[in-house]
């Protein structure tokens, strides 16, 4: 099942989902909350990234909300240059459902 991006491209639920972010306040978050946070592909919307993770661990989401992370600059011993920016989402699934990353 493809998805289709923004710009056209047609983006598989695995390209759309890159990795989940496992972190303290993430983990506190999935506890807490029942959400869980990932990093996903730039040109991704709320609505493919919806699709994608029903499609991937088969759970109903209620609710995707999304952040840009900018990158930042960063001095090296030969100048300065700036880390990538990317793209995080944080999905709150349906109480009965849950997703074992471990």
């Amino acid at each position: 099942m493809a998805i289709l991006s923004a710009s056209g491209v047609e983006l598989e639920p695995y390209q759309v989902v890159l990795r989940p972010l496992v972190t303290e306040k993430g983990t506190h978050i999935s506890t807490a909350h029942n959400s869980y946070t990932f990093e996903v592909h730039q040109q991704a919307n709320k609505f493919q990234i919806r699709e994608a993770v029903q499609a991937l661990w088969e759970v109903r989401v209620i609710d995707v909300r999304t952040q840009t992370r900018v990158g930042k600059p960063r001095r090296t011993r030969t100048g300065e240059t700036v880390t990538g920016s990317w793209k995080k989402a944080i999905v709150k699934l349906h109480e009965d459902d849950r997703i074992e990353f471990f």
